[in-house]
């Protein structure tokens, strides 16, 4: 068979990592935005990542145990029908002003992103030499990071209207135009997400079209019901694993709460606009983070990916320090290099994680899918802590105590038992050498 026999199937799964990059990143301007039309507290406007990131918890299973019964296809299908109605119950919860209903919204849409995510990463990992899963998984994901940069940027230009009043000005308002202003505020997202739900929509129908091979790993039963293949909780057995779990746990809360609240950062550290807070955080930042996917696979070619992912965790931390302790530019530009060296903790950890583990390969990417709740628990966690002590800045402990475990996981955690190193394949040769240390 000629070695390109995958390739058009890998160039259309790699596009579903722009849709739940997109969904993620459009948060940190959804959180300003409905905080402003919605009246809402830091705390519960953390609870646009809570919807999201719930979605991931309840719905990982579900989409993985889908996914082993019916394909890689038909779990891509899901996801999109899901991810297209989401997207056009913004127009009504717009209409209503309704934060429940957003969040709703919100909740459809990352359900259906949740069943692209658990397909797309295992599948990107199957569809060619196992021996480059892990160069091939983080080349995809480079593409998951034109998502992150696009999605501030249009929601900056489009959604967020400029209009920053404070709470002195609204009080002073006639009720009849505060109410006009607000509602006007949320309007905002509707045409954005009509847009979002058509091109869905027009995915949908490349896909129902198109031949997309369900390729079956080379460990994979042919059997679908045979109890290795089951879900079960004893996969966590292989302590790699369970480290992976929560190693991605915490990196995914570091990840988010890094974003969520940047916009209220930069008001805090350096007196940003909204709209040009948005702008930096996509066309600096989150540009960054998608340079820093492409550098990272390209270094993995010469350096160990666990101890590339510790060298960025302790980099993070770092910056971290510095924008706890300083003002200004210099503590807005710290926050801004974080996302470079985030880039490629999630698809490390991933790939590290289900390495060697065969048949339940499906079953552990589920378990990784569901260790996203991070993404809920750490902006919480951030606007308890905003909310009670009126310091946004003093909120990005959370992300750095975050990394610190990930700096953990790749010193240590990372690493296969010695009992399991000859029974279990190796994903690639860069990894190779845990299973001897």
């Amino acid at each position: 068979m000629p070695k390109n026999k995958y390739l058009f199937a890998l160039i259309l799964v790699t596009s579903l990592f722009f849709l739940w990059a997109f969904l993620h990143n459009i948060n940190p301007i959804l959180i300003p935005h409905l905080k402003k039309a919605c009246q809402l507290s830091d705390t519960q406007s953390s609870l646009i990542d809570m919807s999201v990131y719930m979605a991931y918890f309840i719905i990982a299973v579900p989409a993985g145990l889908f996914m082993h019964r019916f394909g890689y296809k038909k779990g891509i299908i899901i996801g999109l029908v899901l991810y297209a109605i989401g997207a056009f119950l913004f127009i009504p919860a717009a209409s209503d002003r309704s934060y429940m209903f957003f969040l709703a919204a919100l909740f459809v849409i990352a359900s259906g992103a949740t069943f692209l995510e658990a397909v797309a990463n295992p599948y990107i990992t199957v569809l060619g030499p196992r021996d480059s899963a892990a160069q091939r998984l983080n080349f995809a994901q480079s593409f998951n990071g034109l998502g992150s940069f696009i999605a501030p940027i249009i929601g900056g230009r489009f959604i967020l209207s400029g209009i920053e009043h404070s709470a002195q000005e609204l009080n002073a308002m006639p009720a009849a135009q505060m109410n006009a202003y607000l509602q006007s505020e949320a309007d905002t997202v509707k045409i954005p997400y009509l847009v979002i739900g058509l091109g869905v929509v027009l995915l949908i129908g490349l896909f129902l079209f198109t031949h997309i091979p369900d390729v079956k790993s080379d460990d994979d039963s042919t059997d679908t019901h045979s109890p290795g293949t089951d879900f079960s909780i004893k996969v966590l057995r292989h302590s790699h694993l369970r480290w992976s779990v929560i190693a991605q746990f915490f990196y995914v809360g570091a990840q988010v709460g890094v974003g969520s609240f940047f916009i209220r950062y930069a008001r805090y550290v350096a007196d940003v606009n909204e709209k040009d807070a948005a702008f930096l955080w996509g066309a600096i930042a989150m540009v960054g983070f998608m340079a820093g996917r492409f550098i990272g696979t390209f270094l993995m070619r010469y350096i160990n990916p666990a101890k590339l992912l510790s060298l960025y965790a302790a980099v993070n931390i770092l910056l971290l320090l510095i924008a706890l302790n300083t003002k200004g530019d210099v503590a807005l530009y710290a926050v801004i290099a974080v996302p470079f060296f985030m880039s490629i903790m999630y698809p490390t950890i991933f790939a590290l994680g289900i390495n060697g583990l065969g048949e339940e390969t499906k079953i552990a990417a589920s378990f990784l899918v569901m260790a996203i709740i991070g993404g809920a628990i750490a902006p919480f966690l951030m606007g308890i802590i905003s909310d009670k002590t009126g310091s946004i800045q003093l909120a990005y402990s959370v992300p750095l105590i975050c990394f610190g475990i990930v700096l953990y996981y790749g010193l240590k955690g990372h690493k296969i038992r010695k009992r399991f190193a000859t029974d279990l394949p190796l994903e690639n040769e860069a990894i190779k050498a845990y299973a001897e240390n």
